[in-house]
């Protein structure tokens, strides 16, 4: 018998806690070999300081001019059951779902090129015909990606000094940059994003260790849809992930009682390991939630083959259903 799909208030209620706070950094310059003793034990690294109010503004303008179409580059668009589709056949995000032209490629020797892609893309939870007036296309926008090469503002917070110091500094090698996006959760229906591993995402697969690196632009706390994270998590290795209400870890598996919450000031940054797990629940606040969140691999990093792949992040070997 077909299971029932938790309401989203019983999500929020039973697949996080908010009692339980993460360990921070204050300032960006402070992080040293201390805090990368902490981040290799505990699978993340939580810093309040970071981009300046005047960075953080450029950012969010240059994210809100895409949404609105005010940008000098149309983004594709698509809406977002089209993108719910794709990823539960493909698990994929490793193309653009509103073209399907792959945004990954390997050389010969199988090191990863990332392809330029012809513009942003936007996803849309309502169809783009619906939607009249920029409060409308606002709050039906759920992510916006593809954007570093468009927008001056963007890439240079993707590719700021301090920022990459940390990321080389974590990965332990010069840093690739293979993903970036924005995610969007707007009032009153921002949606949750269960809980995962980013690596069980293809496209970043690698056969070494990524980092996320997620930025608020807002600021984001337990009302309004911050991040969670299970400490020490990256130590788990590769789980499988089931096709539920996302690409995600079974809602079982997840060990709540370990949850800790990551509230965040405009310019705070949270940096994470690629096997760390991470969600963040529905926001039901009157307040917008607006993040950048970035992904580097070590510079040499080779995607899994799709044999590997299966075999680390599915059910395909113990046919276990969730």
């Amino acid at each position: 018998m077909k299971k029932e799909t938790p309401l989203p208030e019983e999500i929020n209620r039973s697949l996080y806690r908010y009692d339980c706070l993460a360990e921070y950094t204050n300032t960006i310059e402070e992080v040293g070999e201390a805090q990368l003793r902490f981040y290799n034990e505990q699978g993340y690294l939580a810093v309040r300081e970071v981009f300046s109010s005047k960075e953080v503004s450029e950012a969010t303008e240059a994210i809100m001019s895409i949404v609105l179409l005010r940008s000098r580059v149309s983004p594709e668009q698509f809406e977002l059951e089209f993108a719910k589709k794709a990823a539960v056949v493909t698990n994929n995000k490793s193309f653009n779902e509103a073209t399907g032209e792959s945004l990954i490629r390997t050389d010969a020797d199988g090191q990863i090129e990332k392809k330029k892609p012809k513009s942003p893309s936007v996803q849309l939870s309502k169809p783009r015909d619906q939607l009249h007036t920029p409060e409308e296309r606002e709050l039906a926008t759920r992510k916006v990606w593809n954007f570093v090469d468009f927008e001056p503002k963007l890439n240079e917070m993707a590719t700021h000094p301090k920022l990459l110091r940390v990321v080389e500094l974590l990965l332990g090698a010069k840093p690739l940059l293979v993903d970036d996006a924005a995610l969007l959760k707007p009032p009153h229906s921002g949606q949750e994003k269960p809980w995962h591993q980013d690596m069980a995402y293809r496209g970043l697969d690698y056969d070494r260790r990524i980092i996320g690196v997620w930025i608020a632009l807002d600021e984001a706390d337990a009302e309004n849809g911050c991040m969670h994270v299970i400490p020490r998590s990256h130590m788990y290795g590769a789980i499988p992930h089931y096709s539920v209400r996302d690409w995600q870890i079974c809602d079982t598996n997840v060990n709540v009682e370990s949850d800790a919450i990551v509230p965040l000031k405009p310019g705070g940054v949270l940096f994470f390991h690629g096997m760390t797990h991470h969600g963040t629940p529905n926001n039901f606040s009157a307040k917008r939630r607006r993040a950048v969140q970035f992904h580097y691999a070590p510079m040499g990093a080779r995607l899994m083959t799709p044999q590997e792949y299966r075999r680390m992040f599915t059910n395909e070997i113990s046919n276990a259903q969730c």
